[in-house]
Formats: C-alpha cells, structure tokens, sequence
C-alpha cells in the first residue's frame, strides 16, 4: 500500500514548477518506489541513487553520483515536493510529498510519474507502464486521467489524438520543453487539437449544411496514402504489444531491485 496520502490531494492547490532531469529523476523514483516497494519506503539518499540510476523503467539512462542525487534532493526539499524523516536507524530518509505538491489523486500520479521516468511516450505504453503502480485497465480508462492531467497544466499532447498518440509531462523547463515539442513536430496540445482528424459526425454535420442536401463524396486517397495509414497502424500496434512486454519484464526486474532494496537498506540500519 502506498503510504502516501491522496484522499485531499485533488482539492489541494499545486505548487510545482518546472525541474531540470536530475530533479525530475529524484522525484520519479521517490514516488514510485512508495507504490512499488512500500516496506523499502521511505528512501535513504543511497537507496533513491540506485534507483535514478536503474536500468529498467528508465529513459534516459543516468549514472549519478551520490553528491547529484543530494543537490536534487536539497531542491526538492526547498520547492517542497520532498520531506526529510526520522529513519528508524542513523540515516536520513526522503519521501516525496507529489499528491499536494501536484494536486493529484493516486491515478493521475502515476501517470505523471511514469512520464517523469521515462519521458514522451504513447498512450497505449503509458497505460501499460502506469500501471504497475495503480490499475488502469485499458486506454479508453486512461483518457479521462489524461483529460483531467491536461486540464491542470501537467500534461501535453505531442501529436494528434489517436491510437499512436504521444504525450509527456509539462515540468520540463521551457526550452527543454520546446524541444520535446520539436522533436514531435512541434504541436503544442491545443495545436495538435486543431489539427486532429474530424470525427465522423462532424463531416456528417457539416455535409448536412451543403446547399446540395447531400454530402459530397469523399476524395478517394491514393493507395499510398492507404498503405501508409496501415503501417502507422500496424506500428502503433506493435509498439503497444512491444510495450507489455517491456511492462512484464520490468516487474520482473522490480521485484529483484526491491531485494537488493531491501538487502541494502539492513545493511545500512546496522551501520554498513
């Protein structure tokens, strides 16, 4: 169980704001490791080290060092999303303090954390990955969180509603956050928004108000055309499945980490 409360989370008034990669990590890691590993929580500074700095369920990559992961903290600390406890033993222990720092249930937090982890990603990935740590069960079940997580400013989408859709989380610092935008074609959410294939009762609407009375019929696309719009499906597709996989194989891996975890955290009770 998360030891995290979250029942007034939603009510509370945000204050985060923007946070560069080290910072981002830390507070990903705080965060999961409450819901993945709660008898291991709350973190000692080497414990959150190994966790930035995991091979699984991370992207990019980091190889920090002790005295990186304790400036993050010291930030985190001062912006107030991290509070320092007592431990049970001579070391210092963290916990994130994301549900008010966000104003943000148990859901949308970790969905905020999975993209803290692992940066823009699909929706069919982020649901997968979501829910290792609290159960969403299909896309049509993610939407609203998505919906409710854009509303508050700390969610964007990258390119247009759909089954690939991509989205990423908005605490990037601006120019890190442009070029994300970049990279995805440079749409902002309302951009990708305006941009988005018409559903189906629009064109219906709007063929009902031709002066002809009939819909006009449809331009035939080109076979290319076709063939590309199959592939992108396809792909989109695979990457989902690509993605449970991963998800398994992550748990997988969590599980051992949580041993190692544990292992380390006896060791330094006693002084090792």
């Amino acid at each position: 169980m998360d030891h995290e409360t979250s029942s007034t989370a939603g009510e509370a008034k945000p204050s985060w704001r923007p946070l560069p990669p080290v910072q981002r990590r830390v507070l990903g890691v705080l965060i999961e490791k409450a819901k993945t590993t709660p008898d291991a929580y709350p973190l000692s500074l080497n414990a959150i080290r190994n966790g930035c700095n995991q091979k699984s369920n991370r992207s990019p990559l980091m190889e920090l060092e002790e005295d990186e992961v304790l400036e993050a903290v010291d930030h985190l600390r001062d912006a107030g999303a991290v509070l320092e406890v007592q431990g049970s033993g001579r070391v210092p222990k963290y916990r994130h303090m994301g549900y008010e720092w966000l104003a943000v249930d148990k859901f949308e937090i970790a969905i905020v954390t999975e993209l803290l982890l692992r940066g823009a990603q699909t929706i069919g990935e982020l649901r997968t990955r979501a829910a290792r740590m609290e159960r969403i069960a299909d896309v049509a079940a993610l939407r609203p969180l998505l919906d409710s997580l854009q509303a508050k400013g700390l969610v964007d989408a990258l390119t247009p509603e759909g089954r690939g859709q991509i989205v990423t989380h908005t605490l990037y610092p601006p120019q890190e956050m442009e070029r994300i935008r970049a990279e995805h074609g440079g749409r902002s959410a309302a951009q990708a928004t305006e941009t988005a294939i018409p559903r189906r009762e629009e064109i219906v609407h709007s063929a009902g108000g031709s002066s002809s009375g009939h819909a006009p019929p449809p331009a035939p696309a080109s076979a290319p055309a076709e063939e590309l719009a199959d592939l992108r499906r396809d792909l989109s597709e695979a990457k989902a499945q690509i993605a449970e996989l991963r998800g398994d194989l992550g748990d997988m891996r969590e599980s051992f980490q949580h041993s190692l975890d544990e292992l380390q955290r006896f060791k330094e009770e006693l002084g090792g």
